[in-house]
């Protein structure tokens, strides 16, 4: 057990200002206090979301800023009163780093709804009044009830995505019953819903997978869905209406939100987990038509995203991954914008 960690400093890719090709530079992390725990950073995952703030698309950017929410290392120090993690625990830290504890839904183990406002890993104003840098890093230092256990059977890469990408697919399925008898749609097959195909297939619910083209129908098959139809063919919406329980949009663009209403069952709900630039719009009568519901799911609790982790190793899921270098990222940032990968970038931080 170690206290007197100080003066820690990490090597980072920071983003100097919006839209700006990343710099590597050094930040001072904080120091060790008795609940934290300091982790070498050995991957960290490309998120769109880590787009999105780079680029200040939503405007709530602070800058310089180091992105990354999908971070997965190992534990090199701990605080005094640290009990859950030992130095060599392998770890993982995902979207928030604090909250709380003490509101309702911080006792539940939702502290991603926390009533006094989560703290974000990065582009966040922690509860000293200090902005939060990411995962685009060497080292974090974190408090031991924001960091959840790797197992032993998933590499640290393929790891590394699941932190969001993982529990932002898996928490709606679980909160919205996925299970069997039930008919699931997935829009986008891309990192998000590349990993929500698996676990959709695993939980026993039939499968279709939406997506533009009919370019990943092969892959989306062999990791699990039951069928594949292209969005860009008008038969498609007509073919589906009225078939699923559930409709998980996993895509950071807008989308003809009435089109794809068409296609629940009575009492069905399209669940957003993606992104978009604008708000998206649709008309009440759609909703009308069948008692049908729109809701979104943002991440989800520590102890929902434990259980994630350990659902994934026990059941075989995984992301599919490329493993950049440091200085690929500002192609890697591209490359997502243009749907070129296959399925997630995760950044080997040894390069940095």
């Amino acid at each position: 057990m170690c206290n007197h960690y100080q003066n820690i400093t990490s090597r980072v890719l920071s983003v100097p200002s919006a839209k700006a090709p990343f710099e590597q530079t050094t930040i001072e992390r904080r120091d060790l206090r008795p609940d934290d725990i300091l982790i070498d950073i050995m991957y960290c995952g490309i998120c769109h979301s880590d787009i999105h703030n780079a680029h200040n698309d939503f405007g709530s950017g602070v800058f310089p800023m180091v992105p990354g929410h999908e971070i997965a290392g190992v534990v090199s120090a701990v605080g005094s009163k640290v009990s859950k993690y030992a130095v060599g625990d392998r770890v993982g830290v995902g979207c928030f780093v604090d909250s709380c504890m003490e509101c309702p839904y911080c006792l539940k183990g939702e502290e991603q709804f926390c009533t006094k406002g989560v703290v974000v890993v990065f582009n966040s104003t922690d509860y000293d009044g200090n902005l939060t840098y990411g995962g685009y890093s060497q080292k974090i230092v974190v408090k031991e009830n924001f960091v959840v256990k790797i197992p032993d059977s998933l590499e640290l890469d393929v790891a590394s995505p699941l932190l969001c990408a993982g529990i932002t697919t898996y928490s709606p399925m679980k909160h919205w019953n996925v299970g069997p008898g039930k008919k699931v749609a997935i829009v986008g097959m891309g990192g998000l819903g590349h990993l929500a195909v698996q676990f959709a297939h695993k939980m026993g619910a039939e499968v279709t997978v939406l997506s533009q083209t009919m370019n990943k129908k092969e892959e989306s098959l062999q990791l699990g869905a039951d069928y594949f139809y292209a969005t860009s063919d008008a038969a498609t919406f007509t073919k589906l209406a009225g078939q699923f329980d559930l409709i998980l949009n996993t895509v950071s663009a807008n989308l003809d939100v009435d089109a794809y209403l068409s296609m629940l069952q009575v009492d069905g709900t399209l669940v957003n987990v993606g992104l978009p630039n604008k708000p998206d719009q649709y008309s009440v009568f759609s909703l009308f038509a069948g008692r049908r519901s729109i809701a979104a799911s943002n991440v989800g609790g520590i102890k929902e995203t434990q259980e994630m982790l350990d659902y994934a190793a026990e059941q075989g899921i995984a992301p599919m991954i490329e493993v950049i270098s440091a200085d690929q990222v500002d192609n890697a940032f591209e490359r997502v914008l243009s749907s070129d990968v296959r399925y997630r970038f995760v950044i080997d931080m040894s390069t940095l």
